[in-house]
């Protein structure tokens, strides 16, 4: 069987492409620690307020400039955000849904989790600059979806 040049160059070139794809993906797990997320836990969507630590959503001090913070997704809403931490806070995001997925993204930062009922997402941060960060969903949740925000000013 006969393949014509052009043939030839686009397989070399193809074969040459993925490659360098297999390459890419095995650098990045073995040499940047690249991984996917692993759920934190499970919690029964319906008993979210009653299960500990989301019966108080917000900031709590853990000592020595760590902080905790913990977020229940809801329609719209964040429940426990809109907080102020010190600079240089290593803050251990902790946060779950009620009712549908929402994602959790601070610009700036090392945060893009998604935000999944029945399902405890974890994510540790550390702020080292001053100023206000938002908080955004980026998993379209419904009709009130772009009015989904809160902040974490860093002082």
């Amino acid at each position: 069987m006969k393949i014509e040049r052009f043939e030839k160059w686009f397989l070399v070139v193809t074969v040459v492409v993925l490659v360098g794809c297999v390459v890419a993906v095995v650098l990045s797990v073995t040499q940047h620690s690249v991984s996917l997320p692993t759920p934190s836990g499970r919690i029964d969507p319906q008993a979210v307020t009653t299960t500990a630590p989301f019966t108080e959503p917000g900031l709590r001090p853990l000592g020595d400039n760590r902080y905790e913070l913990v977020l229940i997704g809801r329609a719209w809403a964040w429940d426990g955000a809109d907080v102020t931490v010190p600079k240089g806070a290593e803050v251990s995001i902790i946060a779950t849904s009620v009712d549908v997925i929402h994602g959790m993204r601070i610009p700036d930062t090392n945060v893009n989790v998604m935000v999944i009922p029945g399902q405890i997402s974890q994510v540790d941060v550390t702020f080292d600059d001053t100023g206000t960060y938002t908080l955004l969903c980026h998993e379209y949740c419904g009709i009130g979806h772009h009015q989904m925000g809160a902040t974490i000013t860093v002082e």
